[in-house]
């Protein structure tokens, strides 16, 4: 039962460490700040938000003074249970208007899909934190944003 335990409390611990890297992408600070994140269901193509990572983000990020925007195009209902802080929005660009930062946190098509200039156009600040990798980051840095990946040099 302990292994499970540590392994459930380093999952928890790498999930809130995502948060960190989107905070430390915003200057070491988010209060005040709004952040757009796009994806919360446990993985592409469902409604199941059981121990997803966007929980734990988004939570850690709330408890960081941020004012946290997010969509996901199914998982929305189960997202209102588990994320009450969150403005919830009607759609990827709906959520990162005015935002200071958006966070790709799952992999659906759609958000591989988004019009660069018009996200830019939307958002206060043009910086794109990729959990997923989803994108090139020669192509998002040519539209203007400042672009973070994950384990990628």
């Amino acid at each position: 039962m302990r292994i499970v335990e540590t392994v459930v409390s380093v999952n928890d611990q790498r999930k809130r460490g995502v948060a960190r890297k989107i905070i430390a992408a915003c200057g070491g600070s988010v209060r005040g700040k709004t952040i757009a994140v796009l994806g919360l269901a446990f993985k592409p193509n469902t409604d199941d938000m059981r121990d997803a990572p966007s929980i734990s983000i988004v939570t850690a990020l709330d408890d960081a003074g941020a004012k946290v925007r997010a969509y996901d195009p199914e998982s929305m209902d189960q997202a209102r249970l588990v994320m009450p802080n969150a403005k919830l929005c009607e759609s990827a660009y709906d959520c990162i208007a005015g935002a200071d930062a958006v966070a790709i946190v799952t992999e659906w098509d759609e958000f591989r899909a988004l019009d660069l200039p018009r996200v830019k156009s939307l958002m206060a600040s043009p910086i794109m934190i990729d959990l997923r990798n989803i994108y090139r980051p020669a192509d998002v840095k040519r539209h203007g944003f400042e672009y973070i990946s994950v384990g990628r040099v």
